[in-house]
Protein backbone atom coordinates (compact mmCIF):
# COMPACT_ATOMS: atom_id res chain seq x y z
CA UNK A 1 0.00 0.00 0.00
CA UNK A 2 1.19 3.51 -1.12
CA UNK A 3 2.04 5.94 1.59
CA UNK A 4 -0.59 8.34 0.41
CA UNK A 5 -3.24 5.65 0.82
CA UNK A 6 -1.83 4.72 4.18
CA UNK A 7 -2.46 8.58 5.26
CA UNK A 8 -5.81 8.67 3.97
CA UNK A 9 -6.58 5.80 5.79
CA UNK A 10 -5.45 6.97 8.82
CA UNK A 11 -7.16 10.85 8.33
CA UNK A 12 -10.65 8.27 8.19
CA UNK A 13 -9.97 6.49 10.91
CA UNK A 14 -9.19 9.66 13.28
CA UNK A 15 -12.24 11.70 11.41
CA UNK A 16 -14.64 8.62 12.36
CA UNK A 17 -13.08 8.15 16.50
CA UNK A 18 -14.08 12.38 16.21
CA UNK A 19 -17.40 12.06 15.15
CA UNK A 20 -18.19 9.17 18.10
CA UNK A 21 -16.23 11.10 20.51
CA UNK A 22 -18.63 13.89 19.86
CA UNK A 23 -21.72 11.58 19.99
CA UNK A 24 -20.82 10.55 23.49
CA UNK A 25 -21.97 13.11 25.95
CA UNK A 26 -24.91 13.16 23.64
CA UNK A 27 -25.76 9.75 24.25
CA UNK A 28 -24.91 9.96 28.17
CA UNK A 29 -26.85 13.02 28.41
CA UNK A 30 -29.99 11.26 27.29
CA UNK A 31 -30.09 9.46 30.33
CA UNK A 32 -30.30 12.01 32.99
CA UNK A 33 -30.64 9.73 36.09
CA UNK A 34 -33.69 11.52 37.23
CA UNK A 35 -36.82 9.27 38.81
CA UNK A 36 -40.02 9.83 40.30
CA UNK A 37 -41.30 7.45 43.13
CA UNK A 38 -45.20 7.47 44.02
CA UNK A 39 -47.39 5.69 45.92
CA UNK A 40 -51.17 4.52 45.31
CA UNK A 41 -53.69 2.49 46.70
CA UNK A 42 -56.79 1.19 44.84
CA UNK A 43 -59.93 0.25 46.89
CA UNK A 44 -62.24 -2.23 44.24
CA UNK A 45 -65.42 -3.84 44.71
CA UNK A 46 -65.59 -7.00 43.85
CA UNK A 47 -68.62 -9.34 43.85
CA UNK A 48 -69.59 -11.89 46.59
CA UNK A 49 -69.36 -15.60 45.25
CA UNK A 50 -69.54 -17.54 48.38
CA UNK A 51 -71.69 -18.06 51.33
CA UNK A 52 -71.12 -19.32 54.58
CA UNK A 53 -74.16 -21.71 56.39
CA UNK A 54 -73.88 -22.79 59.57
CA UNK A 55 -76.61 -25.43 60.99
CA UNK A 56 -76.96 -26.84 64.31
CA UNK A 57 -78.84 -29.91 65.79
CA UNK A 58 -80.06 -30.89 69.30
CA UNK A 59 -81.70 -33.41 70.64
CA UNK A 60 -82.29 -34.50 74.52
CA UNK A 61 -82.35 -37.91 75.63
CA UNK A 62 -82.76 -39.98 79.05
CA UNK A 63 -79.12 -40.88 78.35
CA UNK A 64 -75.60 -39.76 77.19
CA UNK A 65 -76.00 -42.39 74.24
CA UNK A 66 -79.33 -42.27 73.23
CA UNK A 67 -78.99 -38.29 72.81
CA UNK A 68 -75.76 -38.60 71.33
CA UNK A 69 -77.27 -40.95 68.42
CA UNK A 70 -80.68 -39.06 68.06
CA UNK A 71 -78.37 -36.10 67.34
CA UNK A 72 -76.03 -38.06 64.97
CA UNK A 73 -79.22 -39.27 62.93
CA UNK A 74 -80.87 -35.94 62.84
CA UNK A 75 -77.46 -34.19 62.03
CA UNK A 76 -76.80 -37.18 59.00
CA UNK A 77 -80.00 -35.65 57.62
CA UNK A 78 -79.11 -32.48 57.16
CA UNK A 79 -75.64 -32.84 55.94
CA UNK A 80 -77.83 -35.26 52.97
CA UNK A 81 -79.43 -32.43 52.58
CA UNK A 82 -76.90 -29.83 52.27
CA UNK A 83 -74.58 -32.35 49.44
CA UNK A 84 -77.51 -32.22 47.61
CA UNK A 85 -78.38 -28.56 47.24
CA UNK A 86 -76.94 -26.72 44.01
CA UNK A 87 -73.35 -25.11 44.57
CA UNK A 88 -72.23 -27.57 47.82
CA UNK A 89 -69.55 -29.68 45.85
CA UNK A 90 -67.05 -32.09 47.57
CA UNK A 91 -65.30 -30.88 50.90
CA UNK A 92 -67.72 -27.62 51.24
CA UNK A 93 -69.28 -29.41 54.34
CA UNK A 94 -67.44 -29.39 57.83
CA UNK A 95 -69.03 -30.58 61.00
CA UNK A 96 -68.20 -28.60 64.21
CA UNK A 97 -68.15 -29.82 67.87
CA UNK A 98 -70.24 -32.26 69.64
CA UNK A 99 -71.00 -31.32 73.03
CA UNK A 100 -73.07 -33.51 75.55
CA UNK A 101 -74.34 -32.16 78.48
CA UNK A 102 -77.31 -32.77 81.41
CA UNK A 103 -79.99 -30.93 81.65
CA UNK A 104 -82.45 -30.34 84.80
CA UNK A 105 -86.28 -30.83 83.26
CA UNK A 106 -88.29 -30.23 86.62
CA UNK A 107 -87.24 -33.46 88.48
CA UNK A 108 -85.87 -35.17 86.31
CA UNK A 109 -82.57 -34.73 84.43
CA UNK A 110 -82.04 -35.30 80.65
CA UNK A 111 -79.35 -35.43 78.36
CA UNK A 112 -78.89 -32.97 75.74
CA UNK A 113 -76.26 -33.22 72.99
CA UNK A 114 -75.73 -30.82 70.07
CA UNK A 115 -74.12 -31.01 66.68
CA UNK A 116 -73.11 -28.53 63.78
CA UNK A 117 -71.67 -28.66 60.46
CA UNK A 118 -70.42 -25.13 58.98
CA UNK A 119 -71.58 -25.50 54.56
CA UNK A 120 -70.18 -23.53 51.86
CA UNK A 121 -72.19 -22.19 48.97
CA UNK A 122 -71.36 -21.40 45.92
CA UNK A 123 -74.17 -20.15 44.21
CA UNK A 124 -74.67 -17.39 47.11
CA UNK A 125 -77.69 -15.93 45.97
CA UNK A 126 -79.60 -19.11 46.88
CA UNK A 127 -78.45 -19.23 50.66
CA UNK A 128 -82.14 -18.92 51.81
CA UNK A 129 -82.92 -21.81 50.09
CA UNK A 130 -79.95 -24.38 51.93
CA UNK A 131 -81.81 -22.75 55.04
CA UNK A 132 -84.97 -23.82 54.06
CA UNK A 133 -83.73 -27.27 53.26
CA UNK A 134 -81.33 -27.90 56.12
CA UNK A 135 -84.51 -27.08 58.62
CA UNK A 136 -86.63 -28.98 56.66
CA UNK A 137 -84.14 -31.61 57.21
CA UNK A 138 -84.10 -31.66 60.72
CA UNK A 139 -82.05 -28.89 61.77
CA UNK A 140 -82.71 -27.02 64.84
CA UNK A 141 -80.79 -24.00 64.53
CA UNK A 142 -78.63 -22.01 61.70
CA UNK A 143 -76.42 -19.02 61.59
CA UNK A 144 -75.91 -17.06 58.29
CA UNK A 145 -75.50 -16.45 55.71
CA UNK A 146 -71.55 -14.87 55.46
CA UNK A 147 -70.98 -13.85 52.56
CA UNK A 148 -67.44 -13.52 51.20
CA UNK A 149 -65.38 -13.63 48.04
CA UNK A 150 -64.15 -17.16 47.05
CA UNK A 151 -61.01 -16.57 45.45
CA UNK A 152 -59.05 -13.72 47.09
CA UNK A 153 -56.05 -13.84 45.15
CA UNK A 154 -57.85 -13.25 42.17
CA UNK A 155 -59.57 -10.30 43.97
CA UNK A 156 -56.37 -8.67 45.45
CA UNK A 157 -54.19 -9.24 41.95
CA UNK A 158 -57.27 -6.92 40.65
CA UNK A 159 -57.01 -4.38 43.14
CA UNK A 160 -52.79 -4.07 42.59
CA UNK A 161 -53.66 -3.92 38.74
CA UNK A 162 -56.07 -1.12 39.62
CA UNK A 163 -53.25 0.68 42.38
CA UNK A 164 -50.15 0.29 39.58
CA UNK A 165 -52.16 2.31 36.96
CA UNK A 166 -53.35 4.93 39.66
CA UNK A 167 -49.34 5.24 40.24
CA UNK A 168 -48.29 5.78 36.91
CA UNK A 169 -51.21 8.34 35.91
CA UNK A 170 -50.09 10.27 38.91
CA UNK A 171 -46.60 9.55 38.07
CA UNK A 172 -47.47 10.96 34.41
CA UNK A 173 -48.47 14.33 35.98
CA UNK A 174 -45.34 14.25 38.36
CA UNK A 175 -43.23 14.18 35.19
CA UNK A 176 -44.96 16.78 33.26
CA UNK A 177 -44.44 19.36 35.80
CA UNK A 178 -41.37 18.48 35.23
CA UNK A 179 -40.73 19.28 32.13
CA UNK A 180 -39.76 15.40 31.59
CA UNK A 181 -41.73 12.40 29.92
CA UNK A 182 -42.21 8.97 31.97
CA UNK A 183 -40.09 6.01 31.19
CA UNK A 184 -40.49 2.57 32.74
CA UNK A 185 -41.18 1.39 36.08
CA UNK A 186 -37.80 0.60 37.08
CA UNK A 187 -38.86 -0.70 40.66
CA UNK A 188 -42.24 -1.76 42.15
CA UNK A 189 -43.28 -2.82 45.37
CA UNK A 190 -46.10 -3.83 47.00
CA UNK A 191 -47.45 -1.91 50.42
CA UNK A 192 -48.56 -3.03 53.74
CA UNK A 193 -52.17 -2.97 54.50
CA UNK A 194 -53.75 -4.96 51.69
CA UNK A 195 -56.71 -5.97 52.72
CA UNK A 196 -60.05 -7.65 51.89
CA UNK A 197 -62.93 -5.65 53.88
CA UNK A 198 -66.41 -7.85 54.02
CA UNK A 199 -68.27 -10.03 56.35
CA UNK A 200 -65.94 -12.58 57.33
CA UNK A 201 -67.54 -16.03 58.89
CA UNK A 202 -67.64 -16.84 62.35
CA UNK A 203 -67.95 -20.70 63.25
CA UNK A 204 -71.07 -20.99 65.10
CA UNK A 205 -70.85 -24.03 66.87
CA UNK A 206 -73.87 -25.98 67.67
CA UNK A 207 -75.93 -22.96 69.21
CA UNK A 208 -77.18 -21.71 66.23
CA UNK A 209 -80.14 -19.78 66.66
CA UNK A 210 -83.36 -21.85 66.38
CA UNK A 211 -85.73 -21.29 63.82
CA UNK A 212 -89.21 -23.06 62.92
CA UNK A 213 -89.16 -25.55 59.91
CA UNK A 214 -92.28 -23.93 58.34
CA UNK A 215 -90.37 -20.41 58.46
CA UNK A 216 -90.53 -18.84 54.67
CA UNK A 217 -87.43 -18.94 52.66
CA UNK A 218 -85.43 -16.02 53.38
CA UNK A 219 -84.43 -13.62 50.58
CA UNK A 220 -80.86 -13.32 50.32
CA UNK A 221 -78.03 -10.82 48.48
CA UNK A 222 -74.43 -11.86 48.24
CA UNK A 223 -73.44 -7.96 47.97
CA UNK A 224 -70.05 -7.10 47.18
CA UNK A 225 -66.71 -7.04 49.20
CA UNK A 226 -64.14 -4.16 49.31
CA UNK A 227 -60.42 -5.12 48.66
CA UNK A 228 -57.80 -2.56 49.19
CA UNK A 229 -53.80 -2.97 47.72
CA UNK A 230 -51.06 -0.52 47.85
CA UNK A 231 -47.39 -0.40 45.90
CA UNK A 232 -44.69 1.76 45.47
CA UNK A 233 -43.19 2.35 42.48
CA UNK A 234 -40.32 4.12 40.84
CA UNK A 235 -40.23 5.44 37.54
CA UNK A 236 -37.68 6.63 34.93
CA UNK A 237 -37.95 10.06 34.07
CA UNK A 238 -36.70 10.69 30.12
Amino acid sequence: MSSSRKSALFLSLAAALASCALLLPAAAGAATGRTVAVTASANIKVPNDTAMVAFGVKRERKTRTAALQATAAGLREVIAAAKAFPGVGEGDIKTGRINIRPVQKGKATVYRATEGIEVTLHEPDKSGELISKGLAAGATGVSGPTFTVGNEEEAFAKALAAAFEKAKERASILAGQAGAKLGQALTIEEGEGAELIGPRFESAGTEAAPVAKDAPTPPTKPGTSRVKATVHVVFELT
